[in-house]
C-alpha cells in the first residue's frame, strides 16, 4: 500500500490556534523557550535508496517556464557539489548519514501531460498510474518517478491533510518502484502548502516572506518536493527510517515541519538569509545562481533537526 506522507504545515497551524486565546507576546515567548524532546527516527531494517538514483519527472497539466526551470534547477542542484555554502548540495548530504553511504540524484526522463489525460481530479491510484509511465534502464529501486500537478488539478486529500506524497508502485517486490507527488498549491491552499511565502489561513497574519524565485507556487513546490525526496530515499518502502506508525510516519524532513532557520517556532520559520537586492528570503544556493528556502532535516548523527543557517 502506498505510503501517505503527511507533508503539511498543519502542525504549525495547530500552533497558531493556541495563540487565539492568550496574549500573543506571552505565547510567542513561551514557544521560543519551549524545548521539544529529542526526535529519534528508528531504522526498521528495510531498503534505502543509495548510490546513483535516476529522478524522472511527469509534468501533469500546465506550468510556466519559470516553474519548470526552478524545479529542474533544484533537482540538479541536489547533486551539484560546486555551489558555495550554504548550498542545496550540502542540505542533501544529510541523507548520507542515514546508513549505506551517499545518494546521488541524477535527472532522467521528463514526460509532459499537458492535456490532463486522466482529468483534473486525481486519486492515489491515478497518481501511481502516472508515476509508472517513465521508463528507464535503471535497476529496480534505483529510480524515483515524480509526478508534479499544476495549480488547476485537484488531488485526493491535497490541502486537506497533505501537500505531497511518496510511496511505491509496481506490485511485486521485483517490479516495485518509488514514486513521489507534489502539487502547485498557489490556487488551492497557498496558506497551507506554500507557507511561509503566503499568509497562513489561521493564526497571526504576519507578512509572508518573499519567495526567492518570484513564484509562490513554484517555491512552495520546492519545499514540498525537498520533503518527499528526502522521505523517499530514507524510507522508500515503509520500512526505512521513521518515527511513529508506518501509516502516518514522521520522516527525515516531516519530523521537522515548519523549521527553516535558527530559532523557529510555530508561525515563525526561523532566521533565514535575505537577498539585499530583492528582499527575498532563502537559506540555500543552487545552480545557475538560484536561491531556495529548504526545510530542516533530521540529522541522525546528532539526533536533531538541522538547518543550513
Amino acid at each position: 500500500m502506498a505510503l501517505i506522507y503527511q507533508l503539511t504545515l498543519f502542525a504549525t497551524l495547530l500552533g497558531f490556534l493556541s495563540l487565539a486565546n492568550t496574549s500573543e507576546a506571552a505565547t510567542t515567548r513561551m514557544l521560543a523557550l519551549y524545548q521539544q524532546p529529542p526526535l529519534v527516527l528508528k531504522y526498521h531494517k528495510g531498503q534505502l535508496l543509495k548510490g546513483n538514483i535516476t529522478v524522472n519527472l511527469v509534468w501533469y497539466g500546465k506550468f510556466t517556464s519559470t516553474q519548470r526551470s526552478v524545479i529542474l534547477d533544484f533537482v540538479e542542484s541536489l547533486s551539484y557539489s560546486k555551489t558555495p555554502s550554504p548550498s542545496v548540495f550540502s542540505w542533501w548530504q544529510t541523507t548520507s548519514a542515514y546508513g549505506g553511504g551517499p545518494c546521488t540524484l541524477v535527472l532522467g526522463n521528463q514526460i509532459f501531460d499537458n492535456n490532463y489525460s486522466l482529468g483534473k481530479s486525481l486519486k492515489t491510484p491515478q497518481l501511481i498510474k502516472l508515476a509508472s509511465k517513465p521508463k528507464t534502464t535503471a535497476r529496480t529501486g534505483k529510480k524515483i518517478n515524480v509526478v508534479i500537478t499544476s495549480s488547476d488539478v485537484a488531488v485526493e486529500d491535497f490541502c486537506m491533510n497533505r501537500c505531497g506524497t511518496h510511496g511505491s508502485g509496481g506490485g511485486r517486490k521485483s517490479n516495485r518502484f518509488a514514486y513521489a507527488w507534489v502539487g502547485n498549491p498557489v490556487s488551492q491552499c497557498p496558506g497551507q502548502c506554500a507557507w511561509p511565502f503566503h499568509q497562513p489561513i489561521y493564526g497571526p497574519q504576519t507578512p509572508p516572506l518573499l519567495s526567492p524565485n518570484g513564484d509562490v507556487g513554484g517555491d512552495g513546490m520546492v519545499i514540498n518536493l525537498a520533503t518527499v525526496l528526502a522521505g523517499t530515499v530514507t524510507n522508500p518502502f515503509d520500512d526505512g527510517y521513521f518515527q511513529g506508525p508506518a501509516s502516518a510516519p514522521l520522516e527525515a524532513v516531516s519530523a521537522c515541519t515548519g523549521i527553516f532557520g535558527d530559532g523557529a517556532y510555530p508561525g515563525y520559520p526561523g532566521k533565514v538569509l535575505v537577498d539585499k537586492t530583492t528582499g527575498a528570503s532563502y537559506n540555500a544556493l543552487g545552480m545557475h545562481g538560484r536561491k531556495y528556502l529548504l526545510p530542516a532535516m533530521w540529522d541522525p548523527l546528532v539526533s536533531k533537526c538541522k538547518t543550513l543557517v
